[in-house]
């Protein structure tokens, strides 16, 4: 019988959502890669027994905005720390009614509005990975992952959606009332700032990636409501943050029983056949 492969998880926190007490056995440190540094220094640490690395994907202080995310040097160096899947966090907003301030939504597909950010790391540099990579993007997030969190949820009770579609725009600015409608015709469900390229990249280096969303306002959309504003999101995840954190405080051991040995060599198989040399 085939020996398991080691399962160490890289957590991306969010708005609020990158406490580094989640870790026991705690160290930091510092990384750089051939795409420049990440957004903080790497949290190491283990939850129960599973070994995982903490990234402030904002900064620790919350200095960098979202187009200015060195995405690329983020999921490289939790590659290069040996991690085979990526759990994130995300502040978002809601674009659908049933979807209320403080539910948690996992979601299945994406919609790309950025156009700032750079979304390969097979991009013709010399420092960068050779060749050019046409990853498939069908199914983006991973679904045996997400369906571990779901189950946690669904078992924390939880106010929960198990799929849904986010739209990612360039920020940092929010929406338009007018964006946001246009949005709301595309069935989109969630809207955010930071999943792409986070997402992308995380599957051309073949890693399991998932995202706990919590939903913090109804953007623009509601013509009855003032638009969103930073202090309502802020107040809404201070008040939900420790929602996150029990799934992942759950998930994570659950994540680190199963055997993830077939699935990671099907991931990185298709990485790999997506590069053409």
């Amino acid at each position: 019988m085939a020996a398991q492969r080691k399962v160490k998880i890289g957590i991306i926190g969010g708005s609020g959502l990158d406490d580094p007490d989640i870790l026991s056995d705690r160290k930091e440190i510092s990384s750089s890669t051939s795409y420049g540094s990440p957004s903080d220094s790497l949290i190491e640490g283990k939850i129960k027994d599973v070994e995982c690395v903490l990234l402030a994907r904002h900064g620790r202080k919350h200095t960098i905005m979202p187009s200015d995310i060195n995405y690329r040097a983020n999921i490289f160096a939790l590659k290069n720390q040996g991690c085979t899947h990526i759990i994130v966090t995300n502040a978002c907003g809601s674009l659908k009614e049933e979807i209320k301030p403080g539910d948690i939504i996992f979601p299945d597909q994406f919609i790309d509005r950025t156009t700032k950010r750079h979304s390969t790391f097979y991009d013709g540099k010399e420092a960068s990975l050779k060749g050019v990579c046409h990853i498939p993007m069908s199914t983006p997030f991973c679904p045996d992952t997400r369906q571990i969190l779901i189950e946690t949820a669904k078992e924390l009770k939880f106010p929960f959606h198990e799929s849904g579609t986010i739209v990612i725009i360039e920020g940092p600015r929010f929406s338009t009332r007018a964006e946001s409608i246009l949005f709301r015709s595309w069935n989109c469900d969630i809207i955010g700032m930071t999943t792409v390229p986070e997402v992308v990249l995380a599957n051309e280096l073949g890693l399991c990636y998932a995202t706990i969303a919590m939903a913090t306002d109804y953007d623009a959309w509601r013509p009855d409501e003032s638009s969103v504003c930073v202090d309502e999101v802020m107040a809404t995840m201070k008040n939900n943050a420790s929602k996150a954190t029990q799934i992942l405080l759950k998930a994570i051991p659950l994540i680190g029983k199963k055997d993830w040995k077939e699935i990671l060599e099907q991931k990185e198989a298709c990485a790999k056949s997506a590069v053409m040399l």
